[in-house]
């Protein structure tokens, strides 16, 4: 963008444009659901190649990758957020008084190189114009075709409103994710090149023309500055630095402040002694792709599939979830892992039918892709009681499921019966010596106690840490013994 191109020449770095087949490199932030930087790291090794550093401020990994790989990025599954970084400082010494440290924050705008960071920044608005007009494009066309096949002859009929189908309730943010196409895995193979051609001609065209509002008018980058702060040394607050080094972006830049309607978030970390600038490149958080109809205790995608991954999935395992809520450990796991069966089940209506909805929506959302015929997802749901589950013994290679709190659902009393009642059920159907389970709970006591009593057919592999809405909670990797489990059929 023009804007962004002035503003990163008024920044001083004198690194102009790429040279002719250099590749503009770019360090990636990302945060990640808490206890699963290794799982992130694991994907971004596997999928982009690239070395991940693990920060110590939790939650959060960084990764370098060339600019024009930013499709592969937004396709990650793990991460919630990304932000290309500015400048970091591993051991950052702030001054004793607030007024000095502040004002060293103000200072350090002019010092930090912005250029090639506001390029990625450009570069990925860029792309998520480009694929929004893509899918738009598509969509006529998908309804251009269905008219067709209707009336035999075209009518270039208005593309049907899918918005509709995300109609839901609001997920955590309260807003409706207007861009969900940037975290979205790739429609086909011919999709991927574009995206990678638009990002290597971006690079070589410079500035795009969308921050033009009239002739000879360039439009006035409007920003804010958020700032994250941990640790107890600090003698400013959260908000007092983000108002001190936005006033400084603001002055070095000449763009115009707006909480809200922003065009560029620029980000503060601060932890302990280790800062970080960043600029956003997402609006809202990638885990929200799957779900459009949200429950009471809707998990993040990005937690389900750390949880997912934690267990291996391999080709033609079958893989459950008996408590799935609105759906979305099975879901993520159906459209990462097609090469397995995924059976979702619960014993509220409710919550089978939101997930029931959830998949339509997928469906929905599949058949809008470039190729005219989808062959759906390998997952079915049914409403069951988790105690008596209607699937023979040993059958199932995996289970995954987000285990009742005992807050919004449920009681910490009623879990003193149920978490036993459920590892045996859970024993009975998981096959004997290899199968496993992951499992969510924040009832650590009574689940600890419950697996005590099952240790004949359960052992405890892996136990990670992980926050949970701000409740600190714990994901535990059983593997299943050889042990024979109980019968309890009567009514086969």
């Amino acid at each position: 963008m023009a804007g962004a191109e002035a503003a990163a020449e008024a920044a001083g770095g004198a690194q102009g444009p790429a040279e002719e087949g250099a590749e503009l490199a770019a360090v990636i932030g990302a945060t990640v659901p808490t206890g699963f930087e290794l799982t992130a790291a694991a994907e971004v090794q596997e999928k982009l190649g690239s070395a991940s550093r693990i920060s110590r401020d939790r939650g959060k990994i960084y990764f370098e990758v060339p600019a024009g790989a930013l499709p592969q990025v937004h396709r990650l599954r793990s991460v919630d957020n990304l932000f290309v970084v500015v400048q970091e400082f591993q051991d950052y010494q702030f001054k004793e008084s607030k007024e000095d440290a502040l004002k060293d924050l103000e200072d350090l705008v002019k010092q930090l190189p912005w250029t090639d960071p506001l390029k990625v920044w450009e570069l990925n608005n860029s792309l998520k114009k480009k694929k929004t007009k893509r899918k738009k494009h598509h969509l006529q066309r998908t309804a251009s075709k269905e008219k067709q096949n209707e009336d035999g002859a075209e009518e270039g009929a208005a593309p049907k409103d899918v918005s509709a189908e995300e109609d839901g309730a609001p997920g955590p943010t309260g807003g409706q994710d207007t861009e969900e196409a940037a975290g979205q895995a790739p429609q086909n193979g011919e999709e991927e090149e574009n995206e990678q051609s638009d990002a290597k001609d971006e690079l070589q065209a410079g500035s795009g023309s969308e921050t033009k509002v009239g002739e000879g008018d360039v439009k006035v980058l409007k920003f804010r500055v958020t700032c994250n702060r941990a640790g107890d040394k600090h003698s400013f607050t959260s908000n007092e630095a983000a108002r001190d080094f936005g006033g400084a972006v603001q002055e070095h830049f000449q763009w115009k402040a707006d909480m809200t309607n922003f065009d560029v978030e620029v980000l503060l970390n601060i932890h302990n002694n280790e800062v970080v600038v960043g600029i956003a490149l997402t609006e809202e958080s990638l885990h929200r792709r799957n779900i459009t109809h949200f429950g009471p205790t809707t998990l993040r995608s990005t937690l389900a599939y750390g949880m997912l991954r934690l267990c291996d999935p391999q080709p033609t395992d079958i893989i459950v979830d008996p408590m799935c809520g609105t759906g979305a450990i099975p879901i993520e796991g159906a459209t990462e892992w097609p090469s397995c069966y995924h059976i979702a089940g619960d014993n509220n209506p409710q919550a089978v039918k939101r997930a029931a909805n959830n998949i339509c929506s997928l469906l929905k959302k599949n058949e809008n892709k470039e190729s005219s015929t989808s062959p759906g997802i390998p997952l079915d749901i049914i409403q069951w009681d988790i105690c008596n589950l209607p699937l023979r013994s040993g059958s199932v290679d995996i289970i995954v499921t987000d285990m009742p709190f005992g807050k919004r659902i449920g009681s910490k009393k009623k879990n003193w019966d149920l978490y036993p009642a459920c590892l045996l059920e859970m024993g009975r159907i998981c096959a004997p010596g290899t199968g496993r389970a992951v499992l969510l709970t924040q009832d650590k006591k009574c689940f600890a106690k419950a697996l005590s009593r099952m240790g004949h057919i359960w052992r405890k592999a892996q136990t990670v840490w992980v926050n949970v809405g701000g409740l600190h909670a714990a994901v535990y990797l059983l593997k299943r013994t050889w042990e024979r489990a109980e019968e309890k059929r009567s009514f086969w």
